[in-house]
């Protein structure tokens, strides 16, 4: 397969990115750091190629994805995450996590989509924090929520091109960005252990791919709950 794959330079993307070319596809890694880049590409020389830009610069994006052609697959893992202090409310920061994690994110989709072919695969990577009100997540948790939304609304709309769409929800992942975390994180899992998952996911064609099992579940049928009560079990889990 031809795979493109953002938020390659660390991380869950960076594990996909080798996974994937271990097994013999053609890699297509993003990322705003070029040293990162050139490094895997070196370990795989003729099966990863790199294009360096950041996803949050419109101009950047689309000049950079929209000539690749014959891709299979397509993941948009790049995301960043911040912490909302409630004391200290700071709209600017929807605006920054925002930027890379929604509109960035869909700078992608608008640079990629005319050239998926009928039978690619698009995956958007969002969060399991979508389906609980967590403690100073109004920022990233939201962000995440509207990535799901989105996820399903093209599965609706692309259904009639060919395109299969599916969204991964992840619990807490070993990566640089929870390594910022100063809470207990359960059930936290390794990025080839996070990779393993979204790799055999894609391969059966899941429309939603979410991990750990019993992390994911839990949190699952907490969200059926009443609205009452997931604030209730929230707040507790805050204290």
């Amino acid at each position: 397969m031809n795979i493109v794959i953002t938020g390659a330079t660390s991380g869950i993307g960076q594990q996909l990115a080798l996974d994937y070319a271990e097994q013999g596809h053609r890699v297509i890694a993003c990322g705003r750091n070029q040293e990162t880049l050139q490094q895997l590409t070196q370990k795989y020389p003729d099966r990863i190629g790199s294009l360096a830009f950041d996803i949050a610069d419109k101009a950047q994006t689309l000049a950079k994805l929209r000539t690749l052609t014959g891709i299979d697959l397509v993941i948009l893992s790049a995301g960043v995450c911040e912490y909302l202090d409630v004391e200290n409310f700071d709209a600017a920061m929807f605006e920054r996590v925002y930027q890379v994690n929604i509109f960035g994110t869909m700078y992608c989709v608008q640079a990629l989509l005319p050239n998926l072919k009928r039978g690619s695969h698009l995956v958007l990577v969002g969060s399991t924090a979508r389906l609980l009100p967590f403690t100073k997540a109004e920022v990233y948790g939201s962000s995440k929520a509207a990535i799901h939304y989105i996820t399903r609304s093209l599965e609706v709309d692309l259904g009639q091109r060919g395109i299969k769409v599916s969204s991964v929800s992840p619990g807490f992942v070993k990566t640089p960005m929870t390594a910022a975390n100063d809470f207990e994180m359960p059930m936290e899992v390794s990025v080839e252990f996070a990779s393993s998952a979204i790799r055999k996911g894609i391969a059966k064609g899941k429309r939603d791919i979410a991990f750990p099992w019993v992390f994911a579940t839990l949190l699952k049928c907490l969200s059926l709950m009443p609205q009452s009560w997931q604030v209730a079990i929230s707040r507790r889990m805050a204290s």
